[in-house]
């Protein structure tokens, strides 16, 4: 018998999964394919004490940023957190707790949590502070860190289309970190742009398998925001 992963809201997709000082994966790269609707959710459930990875933490009024706000998060495993002051002010008064990562180091550290690889050796980062405190090895002359892979209790995913089963379609860059994600957690909710009748998706475009998807919510509206916006000057009228 099939069984219904369709929710009819991100609060509805997320009752019951929600608690504090739990770890959540979110989606994205800047402002692109976030899963903005479910974190507006995690947002309006009013847990806190999170530890949300993410390749970065939104900007002060969109995305995860919010959760920054409300002082939601206690902690970001993260890459790039630069477009958001709120993040910046909180650090810098030890009210944030982050643990940085090269970008290539914090994607393999998802993608092995998600394959089952508790840890992994990579030349990036040896001999810097991302060092400090990690196991290193030596490997026919060259000098490796160990990194241990990522494993969340919630993944929230943002994807183009889907079918009811769940398997996912994702749109250009918007892809991202998210499939990735989808693998790496207990539980991965995905809010998707188009929900499609089964079959209908090409199986070779296919990129996440619905056996990690557990509950969907259709998207009513899609913002797309824009991060920054960089335009040519105009030419000085004659």
């Amino acid at each position: 018998m099939a069984v219904n992963k369709i929710y009819p809201n991100a609060k509805a997709a997320l009752a019951g999964l929600l608690h504090d000082n739990m770890s959540i994966m979110s989606g994205g790269f800047g402002l692109c394919g976030i899963p903005e609707a479910l974190i507006d959710a995690v947002l309006e459930s009013g847990v806190k004490g999170l530890t949300i990875i993410s390749n970065n933490c939104g900007i002060d009024d969109v995305g995860l940023g919010k959760l920054l706000k409300t002082r939601q998060i206690k902690k970001m495993i993260s890459s790039y957190v630069g477009e958001n002051a709120t993040f910046a002010k909180q650090f810098l008064a030890g009210e944030l707790e982050i643990e940085f990562n090269p970008q290539g180091t914090l994607a393999e550290r998802i993608r092995a949590g998600g394959a089952g690889i508790p840890a992994f050796y990579t030349k990036t980062g040896y001999g810097t502070l991302v060092a400090e405190g990690k196991e290193t090895r030596e490997f026919n002359g060259d000098h490796y860190v160990m990194e241990t892979g990522l494993f969340a209790d919630l993944a929230l995913v943002h994807a183009w289309k889907a079918d009811p089963e769940g398997n996912l379609i994702y749109n250009k860059t918007a892809r991202n970190f998210n499939p990735m994600m989808a693998t790496a957690a207990k539980t991965t909710v995905v809010e998707v742009e188009e929900i499609v009748k089964q079959g209908e998706l090409n199986p070779d475009h296919i990129i996440t398998p619905g056996i990690f998807t557990k509950r969907m919510v259709k998207l009513e509206k899609v913002n797309k925001h824009i991060e920054q916006r960089t335009v040519r000057k105009r030419a000085a009228a004659e």
